[in-house]
């Protein structure tokens, strides 16, 4: 039988820890689990180190910007010393931009967000193609076979825009996945609702993060930015040959396209007000970490499409995509360069070799992409002429248009990004 005692002035709330409280919580916070944050990035590389301990331990100092004042706001737990792995807080004492810190709760769940993001890229298409022909084999058969009817009913729905749920599209899963790199969307001009739009969007990258949060989604705000305007990315036609995963793609309003033809389809026309957005998978084969080359001279026959229906061409840079994985990049004279050139000629897309970081752990290798900014600024749109059957003339004029307008929209916003004054866009 215990009797009830008062607590003692260190277990009220608000009274300092004792020592047991203050060892309990150092070995907390200094748990490798919550290490989500990998290497330091390339773009905040050559910025002073940060006070206390070395990169990649969470809960991180962010950098805040208030008024005029912009310090580090130190993220830790009631009692927590400063010390190994912690930031003193370097901040004017009179704050009024609200908290900066992310709760534990906050960073698993951006971690697992970015990680079923990878996981459905990758293996929803193949697990759900084999569990289907598995299923023929079960007494689960009539499954299958009425899978397989729908999906001979429904063939042609891709083509006709898909089936776009705003639900999905709005889902709070999306908001941490935001959250974790973060994806930010910066308007460069205005995109009046009376026109159709193309927006090509530059570099691809490995999954084409920023181009799916800002376009596919509405995390961002891209209705408010862009009243009036909706968006749809289109996605390689093969991809809506796997089954369930069509499904999942069209229900965020992505139609197929050929891989030559990822552009605006010319049936059925379009109303006024209709983005598509288009980013070219070949450009994966050079989406080296840190680097800065785009694949510009074999997408001529994209003007060639656009011209021939009522749109405009927007240049689209996503700066930090190439950043959130690590990649293998081959010898354009090597076997494996060839062979992924001739893969893509026949599937659409090129195979390639990455890695991220594990999800425990900043120093191992894994599947979780690395906590990186994204950047995704869209350009200026470029009237482009409607024409049955433009000259090669045109097709040089507007093509050139459109690789200098690129080019401009790098060299303006490199710096607010991260990347060194001396980068330059490299086109091959």
């Amino acid at each position: 039988m215990h009797s009830l005692q008062p607590p003692s002035s260190a277990q009220r709330p608000g009274a300092s820890p004792n020592r047991l409280t203050q060892a309990v919580q150092r070995s907390f916070w200094r748990y490798p689990a919550l290490r989500i944050q990998g290497s330091p990035s390339p773009h905040t590389r050559n910025r002073p180190p940060a006070l206390g301990g070395p990169e990649g331990l969470v809960p991180l100092a962010r950098e805040t910007s208030c008024g005029a004042q912009t310090f580090l706001v130190c993220a830790g737990g009631p009692g927590a010393p400063a010390g190994r792995g912690h930031r003193l807080q370097q901040a004017s004492p009179q704050t009024s931009c609200g908290p900066t810190m992310k709760s534990v709760q906050k960073q698993w769940l951006e971690v697992l967000g970015a990680y079923q993001y990878v996981l459905t890229f990758l293996f929803m298409g193949p697990f759900f193609s084999l569990l289907i022909l598995f299923l023929l084999f079960t007494s689960f058969w009539s499954v299958s076979v009425l899978y397989l009817v729908w999906l001979f009913l429904d063939w042609d729905t891709p083509k006709q825009g898909g089936r776009r749920f705003e639900w999905i599209r709005n889902s709070a899963m999306w908001k941490h996945v935001r959250d974790y790199y973060p994806v930010k969307l910066v308007k460069t001009a205005e995109l009046p609702p009376d026109r159709n739009y193309v927006l090509s969007v530059h570099p691809h990258g490995i999954m084409c993060m920023g181009a799916f949060c800002n376009f596919s989604t509405d995390v961002n705000g891209f209705s408010k930015k862009f009243p009036g305007i909706q968006t749809s990315v289109t996605g390689l036609d093969i991809l809506f040959h796997l089954p369930v995963y069509r499904d999942y793609l069209m229900s965020y309003g992505e139609p197929g396209a050929e891989q030559e033809e990822a552009a605006i389809p010319s049936q059925p026309p379009l109303p006024p007000g209709v983005v598509k957005s288009m980013s070219w998978g070949r450009n994966t084969v050079y989406s080296t970490y840190t680097k800065y080359v785009l694949i510009g001279q074999h997408r001529k026959a994209q003007y060639t499409l656009i011209s021939q229906e009522p749109a405009s061409l927007v240049p689209v840079y996503s700066f930090g995509e190439n950043d959130i994985f690590k990649f293998k990049a081959f010898a354009t004279n090597s076997w494996q360069y060839m062979c992924q050139i001739t893969f893509k000629r026949i599937m659409g897309f090129s195979p390639c070799i990455f890695w991220g970081r594990g999800l425990f752990s900043a120093n191992s290798w894994g599947l979780l992409p690395f906590a990186r900014p994204i950047t995704t600024v869209v350009g200026r749109p470029i009237p482009v002429p409607q024409r049955l059957d433009p000259t090669e003339e045109e097709v040089d004029h507007y093509h050139m248009l459109f690789m200098e307008a690129l080019e401009q929209l790098f060299e303006d916003h490199k710096e607010s990004c991260g990347v060194l004054a001396s980068t330059h866009l490299t086109f091959i």
